[in-house]
């Protein structure tokens, strides 16, 4: 370890990377010899998606926003490159972090290695082996042009080592994510959110619904939305609904089907709080969140991951997660077999336990 300051950037844009970054800054500002700078590109950028967490998560504010806002894929990535390259030029950092699977994820790698700074990616190594995702390319790319990888489970490092990268450069130590669920699940369970919704804990289930591989193709929506059509005569489901899903509900008129379910009840975008809270009280999750099925592993409400794969298998392995698909007689036989009472039994995997962000600072302060 040397004694001069060491520099590193923080990036993050999406609502998942706020919950990664949190722990991680907050281990680093314990550090005297560590200069954290955080820069938002706002690839999400409304309220419910970005900023209600800086208050949640107790982060301060960044000290540069980027402003991109949403749009295809390559456009965002290549906007975040151009305003992100002057910034890193002008702060010279010693050291990049990344972290997760989104266009800013990519992007701030891409500029680091450009620029011939390290960039260390944070969840590393997780794969869905399904290249149609375009959160796989990103993970894939990033993987690549990282000189510092660490893993949040076995398969991570696995792959990684599979794929050609040194064992010198991959660290298991864990999963951040997990740090700022246990640092706020007391709270959030506290919450009591579903007191809201007029009912009572265990006796209603959480949708969530995003991926483009499930809202954008017909089909698949709506064999879904039928399998969903089911469940909510057995249990009332919440649905905080994304943006983009609301989008294609409209595109395809499944709005019509949708009113048509009288115990089905959309809510906007929750806050992080909110939506653990919502969660930990659930009897049910269905969902196509990477995110959601590693809180419900920890916080050990049943958890239905609607897609053909993930590149989480470790919840599906040791945790509670199964991985149902989108055929709609699946979903429906694995949700009526947790209603009525048989449930998967999981355990936690190791370095689940809050101290992920520690590990990851600890070792980035002694490799610079």
């Amino acid at each position: 370890m040397r004694n001069s300051e060491i520099k590193i950037v923080f990036i993050a844009g999406a609502r998942p990377n706020f919950i990664k970054i949190a722990p991680l800054i907050r281990e680093a500002r314990k550090y005297q010899n560590i200069k954290p700078i955080l820069i938002h590109t706002g690839q999400h950028y409304d309220w419910e998606m970005s900023k209600v967490f800086f208050e949640e998560l107790n982060i301060s504010e960044p000290e540069y926003n980027l402003n991109i806002g949403s749009g295809p894929h390559g456009w965002q990535t290549a906007k975040i490159i151009e305003k992100l390259e002057p910034i890193l030029l002008k702060e010279k950092p010693d050291l990049v972090v990344v972290v997760g699977d989104v266009n800013s994820t990519l992007a701030g790698a891409l500029v680091a290695a450009k620029l011939s700074i390290p960039a260390a990616h944070i969840e590393a190594g997780l794969r869905s082996f399904n290249k149609e995702m375009p959160e796989e390319i990103n993970r894939l790319l990033t993987d690549h042009i990282s000189k510092y990888l660490f893993a949040t489970e076995p398969q991570a490092v696995k792959n990684l080592i599979e794929e050609g990268i040194s064992k010198k450069s991959i660290f298991y130590v864990g999963n951040v994510m997990i740090d700022s669920l246990l640092r706020l699940k007391i709270k959030s369970k506290n919450l009591k959110f579903y007191e809201k919704f007029n009912i009572k804990p265990k006796e209603y289930a959480v949708l969530t619904l995003h991926r483009p591989e499930n809202v954008d193709n017909k089909k698949t929506f709506k064999e879904i939305l039928e399998a969903i059509g089911k469940i909510q005569n057995k249990i009332k489901i919440i649905w905080p609904i994304h943006p983009r899903t609301r989008k294609q509900l409209e595109k395809f008129d499944f709005c019509r089907k949708i009113k048509k379910m009288n115990n089905l009840l959309f809510v906007k975008p929750l806050g992080y709080l909110e939506m653990i809270s919502l969660n930990v009280w659930a009897k049910l999750i269905l969902t196509d969140s990477g995110g959601i099925q590693e809180e419900a592993t920890i916080i050990g409400t049943p958890c239905l991951t609607l897609r053909k794969n993930t590149e989480r298998p470790v919840t599906a392995v040791q945790g509670n997660n199964i991985i149902v698909g989108t055929n709609k007689k699946k979903i429906i036989a694995e949700a009526f077999k947790i209603l009525n009472g048989n449930i998967k039994k999981g355990r936690i995997p190791k370095h689940w336990d809050g101290k992920a962000s520690q590990r990851i600072i600890k070792r980035l302060n002694r490799l610079m």
